[in-house]
């Protein structure tokens, strides 16, 4: 199984909608089984709650499902994770912090970096502009060519 978690700050409202879209682009794809999908925080802000009510409508929107709670990152998870996804680059240096491992540090990436055409690295954060769509077709640009990158290198 090919493990890979996208990481935000509270785990509300981009990484949800990541792993919700990842997902879907994997179900679509038919590797399903090959695939284990997950999104965490950086902080404790919002440990236990839904994804925000503008992630849930906008991937409605879109006709994927997402009935995950938040929850913080732990550095266990870091060391046994593949694919370590943050989507801006605070949110990559704190996971940077939790370890000096050259292994799970090789394994972290910037969402956007997986969509250079977008033009950008860090992912705006909706919790603050209330841009659900926009969001919503970066992070999609971003899990496309995410996907397009592992099954490249894992052969599927």
């Amino acid at each position: 199984m090919i493990k890979v978690t996208f990481v935000c700050l509270g785990n509300i409202c981009r990484s949800t909608m990541a792993e919700g879209v990842f997902q879907d682009l994997v179900d679509q794809a038919g590797l399903s089984d090959s695939f284990t999908i997950d999104s965490a925080g950086t902080s404790r802000y919002h440990i236990g709650e839904m994804a925000h009510r503008g992630t849930r409508r906008v991937l409605t929107d879109h006709g994927i499902s997402y009935t995950g709670s938040a929850r913080q990152i732990t550095t266990n998870e870091l060391s046994t994770t593949d694919y370590i996804i943050a989507m801006d680059r605070d949110n990559l240096a704190d996971m940077q912090r939790l370890t000096n491992d050259a292994q799970v540090l090789a394994r972290m990436s910037l969402l956007l970096n997986h969509a250079p055409q977008t033009g950008i690295l860090d992912m705006p954060d909706p919790y603050y502009t209330n841009n659900f769509e926009r969001v919503y077709q970066l992070v999609k640009d971003g899990c496309e060519g995410l996907l397009a990158k592992i099954q490249t290198e894992q052969n599927l």
